[in-house]
């Protein structure tokens, strides 16, 4: 979809260049792959760790502490309950999940901007969670509200992206009780991108769900899905109250959740890849199943957020061979059960958006593209491991999801693409430059990056010698400048505002 704000209007040439001068921008369709997937586990090694999993639930099981409903359908299911202890008999996960669906569509207040979730499509959303933010101009510092409505902007801007996200940064100048409340709203205004919802708490999770009442309707909440939101599972093999509470709210509400063990390998998971993997099955397994008690039927998402660890110093590390192994792996263990996929994003552990950065986010991302990811979060915008949102690096990484849009569409084969008339007319010793098939596809032929440099070395010198990062700061001064904010029926405008109000002044703030 193409939206188009006009500065002006005139006659003649005054009207072809406010043409020109317009701001435009698209969004791309979520990408539908033309490629296959890479699959690095042979049949039997499915087997095997698909067996060691059921045997982790069956024989040590999994804790749901202080949740005594939870235990309770876990009982009335069949499983071994003795304490927060759940032992789960063995096929009876699994057969609890295939009530989820393969597919779902998450709608968008813009019915252009639906995606679907699943099957051969993969959804980017950006960066989720880090306390800080970076810029060129004023270095790493915590977030604020201001620079969340900033990215928020960005995203809503970022051709490549088909989802506004949800924590984008945290926003710490707002109460920690109150600012879901914000955030919700800036996504609601500022983007008509789909977004995800709160799940800090799970009367913030309702906020959610009753904000998507007041803006899609609340008897069109109840039938379709308008929020996609990340429950992380406690690993290892523990299913905390404060995220399952926020589960079993979406869940009620057919509302999505990416069911996510948040693994960092040699601390939260064994150091070897097939342990690692047996023990994101087994946390999935549980998780899903559980959402399946809750209700029959509610969208779900198998997720599978992994980082290796850095021995000497405990920090975790970003685009490495094992990451890729376990999210190859997983990949193929999601769609063994038939389930949307949720993995891989701009993973780095750089402190800049510097040479580390682009190299383990090249390979996070192209690592995601490959394994068949379905939801990827963090697609744009992650520094530092995940404690930063940079901005520079947002669009930077925004810019390179086009690779991802084109990589996976595969190889044309139709007679247009064999060329064999631009072939004939070039003949031996000529060139195409001028031929009929290339001046026919050379808009189209190639994708082009709308950051990067290709200018000549004296173009570039002449024009300041500016690095990406410099390039970065200027494109999002620009995407800023340029941002208009999508129109919205004022009626509910109004009742977003007056709902956001109501909900603050129940409570006194609060920063804990």
């Amino acid at each position: 979809m193409t939206q188009t704000a006009r500065r002006g209007r005139g006659g003649g040439g005054a009207a072809r260049r406010a043409e020109r001068s317009a701001v435009s921008f698209e969004t791309a369709k979520y990408i539908e792959r033309n490629i296959p997937n890479f699959e690095i586990l042979n049949e039997e090694a499915l087997e095997i760790i698909e067996h060691n999993a059921e045997t982790v639930l069956e024989e040590i099981g999994v804790n749901f502490p202080d949740n005594p409903g939870a235990l309770e359908l876990w009982r009335e299911a069949g499983a071994d309950v003795q304490g927060d202890r759940v032992r789960i008999p063995r096929g009876l996960a699994r057969k609890l999940c295939e009530t989820a669906p393969s597919t779902y569509t998450q709608h968008a207040r813009n019915p252009a901007r639906n995606v679907e979730v699943g099957g051969r499509n993969l959804v980017l959303a950006p960066v989720y969670g880090p306390p800080f933010v970076r810029d060129a101009a004023g270095g790493r510092r915590y977030a604020t509200m201001a620079d969340f409505n900033k990215f928020v902007k960005l995203a809503y801007m970022s051709k490549w992206l088909h989802h506004s996200g949800g924590t984008v940064c945290e926003p710490t100048d707002v109460p920690v009780n109150k600012r879901h409340l914000d955030m919700l709203h800036a996504h609601m205004t500022l983007s008509d991108k789909p977004f995800m919802g709160s799940v800090t708490e799970p009367s913030r999770a309702q906020d959610s769900v009753d904000m998507c009442g007041v803006l899609f309707g609340e008897d069109f909440v109840q039938q379709n899905t308008v929020m996609t939101s990340l429950i992380n599972i406690n690993s290892p093999m523990t299913f905390d109250d404060v995220m399952m509470g926020a589960l079993e709210v979406y869940a009620k509400n057919n509302q999505a959740c990416i069911i996510s063990p948040f693994i960092v390998g040699g601390a939260m998971a064994p150091v070897s890849v097939a342990g690692t993997l047996t023990q994101v099955l087994a946390e999935v397994l549980a998780g899903i199943a559980y959402s399946q008690l809750v209700r029959k039927g509610a969208p779900v998402i198998f997720g599978a957020f992994v980082t290796s660890i850095d021995m000497n110093s405990g920090a975790p590390t970003f685009g490495t061979p094992e990451a890729s192994h376990i999210t190859y792996g997983a990949g193929q263990l999601a769609r063994r059960l038939n389930l949307p996929f949720r993995s891989a994003g701009s993973f780095c552990g750089s402190k800049l958006p510097d040479a580390q950065a682009a190299y383990e986010t090249s390979n996070s991302l192209n690592m995601g593209l490959l394994s068949g990811v379905n939801f990827m979060l963090h697609a744009c915008g992650w520094l530092e491991g995940g404690l930063v949102s940079s901005f520079e690096k947002f669009v930077m990484d925004a810019d390179q999801l086009g690779t991802l849009h084109h990589l996976a569409r595969g190889v044309q084969m139709d007679e247009d693409a064999q060329a064999l008339d631009a072939i004939r007319e070039v003949g031996p010793g000529g060139h195409y430059l001028g031929c009929a098939h290339t001046q026919a596809n050379f808009k189209s032929a190639f994708w082009k990056s709308d950051l990067l440099d290709y200018k000549p070395f004296e173009t570039w010198y002449d024009e300041g010698a500016r690095d990406t990062q410099t390039l970065a700061a200027a494109r999002v001064e620009r995407m800023l400048a340029d941002y208009r904010q999508p129109e919205m029926d004022p009626a509910k405008r109004e009742a977003l505002d007056a709902f956001v109000a109501q909900r603050k002044a129940a409570e006194p703030d609060s920063f804990m």
